[in-house]
Formats: structure tokens, sequence, C-alpha cells
């Protein structure tokens, strides 16, 4: 039985780092193990201009411990007001490596998302001209469609017009929580890749409303049936290059996750590779647990992997923090509910 696995250094292709006192707790949670992250644009005003996402970035890198190799990947937040040159300029001069679609109302700061579709189709044709990818969250914020069937309409009604309309756009299904999710990304040939979260690997929707509410296991897209879990393990472990991690680490405090009308999000950067690879020794998959963390991204988004290497050692099980304390409140670490015996080596 393997003992020791050394991979390349992994990235996570979708994160939220959130700003002030918030991202200056998280950010060397992720920086610890992580080479690369994309970073999420839906601050409060949310990222929109190449301007503003150098701003942004120079801030996670204030934020970072001292020495940290780390890499913020940022990205522009698509509006029905972005404007197409300003964009292609950040992309041209690196400042940005994607843009990030939310439907209006979807989830978590995404009020200044896209309603009409149409209105950004001139931003899109210049995507697709100069190979920038869009991240997309796709749900529809429709209230007559059920939640656990958002993901699927949207891919039916808004993810197929647009790619059909928009040929060589390049396209990232984010946190994909479906069967459905899984046979059209795979389906959709080298253009479309999709990533999948950690915690979706582990939770159900039982998880979330069995027995009583569980806030810290809520998140949106919100976790499925057992049958869709089982779909995203058999992705994540498969070894198509289709699928890659974005772990959709969401901080948010304990005070805000227990209100009456709580917060979406699961924060599981401090503990996300142990649950991996326990995660893909049980299904027996250790060996593709590199190409999920490490490689498929990176081919994706048209970037060399990582020149260095992490190492987990399995042995008694590990121990983590149950909270991050930050300047605004405690943050509640994901609980995989199982034991975990894969450690980083520091």
């Amino acid at each position: 039985m393997t003992e020791t696995l050394t991979i390349k250094t992994p990235d996570d292709w979708h994160l939220h780092l959130r700003d002030g006192a918030m991202l200056r707790a998280v950010a060397p949670e992720t920086a610890r193990h992580f080479g690369r992250a994309i970073i999420m644009p839906n601050l409060v005003p949310p990222v929109v201009t190449g301007q503003e996402a150098a701003a942004y970035r120079d801030r996670i890198l204030a934020a970072l411990p001292e020495g940290s190799r780390f890499t913020p990947l940022m990205t522009l937040y698509l509006t029905e007001d972005t404007d197409p040159e300003d964009l292609a300029q950040a992309h041209d001069e690196g400042l940005i490596t994607a843009v990030k679609l939310y439907p209006a109302g979807a989830t978590t700061n995404s009020a200044s998302g896209v309603t009409n579709f149409d209105k950004v189709r001139p931003v899109l044709e210049k995507m697709a001209e100069i190979g920038c990818p869009l991240c997309v969250h796709g749900e529809v914020v429709d209230s007559d469609i059920d939640i656990f069937d958002r993901e699927a309409v949207f891919i039916e009604r808004v993810l197929d017009p647009i790619r059909r309309a928009t040929p060589g756009l390049r396209v990232v299904m984010e946190h994909i929580t479906t069967m459905q999710g899984v046979e059209y990304a795979s389906e959709g040939g080298p253009e479309l890749g999709a990533t999948i979260t950690t915690h979706h690997l582990v939770i159900n929707r039982n998880h979330i409303l069995a027995g009583g509410i569980k806030p810290h296991y809520y998140c949106l897209p919100v976790a499925k049936r057992e049958e869709h879990r089982l779909a995203l393990r058999r992705a994540a472990t498969s070894g198509d290059p289709t699928f890659f991690l974005g772990t959709d680490s969401a901080p948010h405090t304990d005070a805000n996750k227990l209100l009456p009308c709580g917060c979406a999000g699961c924060f599981t950067a401090t503990n996300t590779l142990s649950i991996l690879a326990e995660v893909f020794e049980q299904e027996d998959a250790l060996d593709r647990l590199e190409s999920f963390a490490s490689l498929n991204g990176p081919k994706f988004y048209r970037l060399p992997a990582n020149e260095g290497t992490l190492t987990l050692t399995k042995g008694a099980p590990v121990e983590y923090p149950t909270q991050i304390e930050t300047g605004d409140g405690p943050v509640t670490v994901f609980d995989p509910m199982m034991p975990l015996h894969w450690r980083v080596e520091s």
C-alpha cells in the first residue's frame, strides 16, 4: 500500500479570498499548499476593470507570508457594461487570466451579474478572438426552477446556446454538481473544461438537510443527490483532462453562516489536499490525483505545470484547526466527516 505520494505542486482553479481582514487571514491557507489560484472577482464592489484587477492582485500579494511563491491569477467580473477593449488589454498585459460570468442573483455578491446575455455577446466574441477563457457559474435564477435543477437547466438554456453562438470561446464550467454537468463537459471538446470542488466529492444534499440543517455544508451550487456525487467522483478520479480541481473555497464568518438567511460557501483551503488524497485512495485512484490537482488545469489554461512538488504521507489521523480566526470573526473549516490520514509534508 502506498504510504508516500509526491505530485507536482497543485493549483486551485476557483478560489475566493475576499478582501481586508478576511483576505489576510485566509490567503496563507491556500498559499501553504498551492502554486497558483484563479481568484474570484465578486467583491463589493466587484472587480470589473483591468486597473481594479491589478489593485486587488497587489492586495493579495501583500497578504501572503514572507517568502511565499504563490501566484494569484486574476479575473474580471463580467457585467453588461464590460468594455471589450479594456478586457482585451488586461488579458494582453497579463493582468487577468479569465473572465467570470455570474447570472445576476445566482450566488454570493452576484447582483452585478448578467441578466440579458445578448448584451454581453460583443465581449464574448472578443474573448473568443483573444483566447481568454470564460469561467461560468452555471445556474439559472428563475424562481420557478427548483434549486436542485438549476444547473441542468442552465446548460440547456444558456451555456449550450452561448457556445454555439460563439465559436472558439473557451469555457470552464465551474463547480459542476450533477451528472448532466459531467456528461456535457466530457462531450464538449478541448475548448470546454470543468472544475470540481473538494466538498462536492464528499457531501450530498442529505448532509445539509437530514437530521437538522447544517449551515456549514450549505453552498451554491447546492449539493445534490448521492447519484450526482458519485458521478463527480468518477469524473474527478477518471484521469479525463476535462476535469480539474477548483475548490470554490469560500470563507464566511460563522456569524454570517448562522444567520436566518445564511451565506453559501464551504471553506476548504486548509484541508483540501488531505481530503482529496483520502477520496482518491477510496476510489483506488491515487495515481490520478496529480492529473486532477496539478496537470489538467494548467493544460486547459495553456500554462506550464508548476516546477515544484508536494509530498503527502499516510499515517495517523491529521489534525487541523476547526476554525480560522480572522479580524472579522471565526471561519469554520470544512469537516469531511471522516478521519484524514494523508498529511502534506512541510
